[in-house]
């Protein structure tokens, strides 16, 4: 299921040009990605068992600009899950207009906090994304 959060731009936001700056949208997906964890799970329980997220990779593409005063709205979901990381789908989108403005694709891991190496995600790795894999069976059942 899709998460979704709305984000005013405000002026530190901007660059020399009047508008979001590319590492900003960066930033507003990680805010994302985080409040779509915290509404998955336990978070701090999570990293307190050692669990963590980390970034492999981020392809993002920049299709309009996004000036001060503009409502953003960043929907964020699970694209693919694979053995040991998984891809998220992000997009930013003008909340009044509905056009598409920025879109990533994210992909991720699951690590062992004290070691750094990926986790296979099943069991306790695999529990914020428990969710996800209910809808995707059903959805893809017939």
């Amino acid at each position: 299921m899709p998460h979704e959060m709305t984000v005013r731009v405000r002026g530190y936001h901007c660059d020399f040009y009047g508008h979001v700056n590319n590492a900003r949208f960066l930033e507003l997906f990680e805010e994302a990605r985080w409040r779509w964890a915290e509404s998955v799970i336990d978070l701090p329980a999570w990293q307190a068992a050692g669990f963590g997220f980390v970034v492999a990779a981020v392809d993002i593409r920049y299709k309009r600009p996004a000036p001060e005063g503009m409502l953003l709205r960043v929907v964020s979901d699970i694209a693919r899950l694979d053995a040991k990381s998984g891809v998220f789908r992000q997009e930013i989108f003008d909340a009044a207009g509905g056009k598409l403005l920025v879109e990533a694709d994210v992909t991720f891991a699951v690590v062992d906090t004290k070691t750094g190496r990926a986790l296979p995600l099943r069991d306790e790795a695999d529990a914020p994304f428990t969710a996800w894999r209910r809808g995707h069976v059903r959805d893809h059942s017939g």
